[in-house]
């Protein structure tokens, strides 16, 4: 239903169900732009049922997912880290870049612990910045008509 993506050449994908729980997360490595812009379509494809992308970051690395979006007919919402970081984290956890990674890694496994995803074996800071944008969109879209009391902060 719901696919974040903490875009990059390292890259930060989340996928969101109609339930608003996280099914699946991960992490992709692109050489470079043209690598980047080539697997798109097959990511989209891979999973024919999104409906919502929600990107975070922009320039030359979010214009090939909002216009794949745009061919698929896909409702794509691009945001900036400061739009989750304001509804996910309290404003003393957003006083440096680091404070405010080493809170969205905690805040990511409790997200993945609420929605009974698997487990990880490592989580990159990517991974768990696309885990966090797709919780702010599944609330954002109504998927999730408030975010779980659990993960309020």
């Amino acid at each position: 239903m719901l696919l974040a993506v903490d875009v990059g050449l390292r890259t930060g994908l989340a996928f969101y169900n109609f339930r608003g729980k996280l099914e699946w997360y991960r992490s992709k490595q692109f050489g470079n732009a043209n690598q980047l812009r080539r697997a798109i379509f097959g990511l989209l494809e891979e999973h024919e049922d999104i409906e919502y992308l929600v990107i975070e970051g922009g320039g030359k690395y979010a214009n090939p997912w909002q216009r794949a979006a745009q061919k698929r007919d896909l409702i794509c919402i691009a945001i900036s880290a400061e739009t989750w970081r304001k509804d996910l984290l309290y404003p003393r956890e957003q006083r440096s870049g680091s404070d405010a990674k080493r809170k969205a890694m905690q805040l990511a496994l409790d997200v993945i612990n609420w929605s009974g995803a698997p487990k990880p074996t490592s989580l990159r800071h990517d991974t768990a910045e696309a885990i966090l944008i797709g919780l702010w969109g599944v609330v954002d879209v109504g998927l999730l008509a408030e975010l779980p009391a659990s993960l309020k902060r």
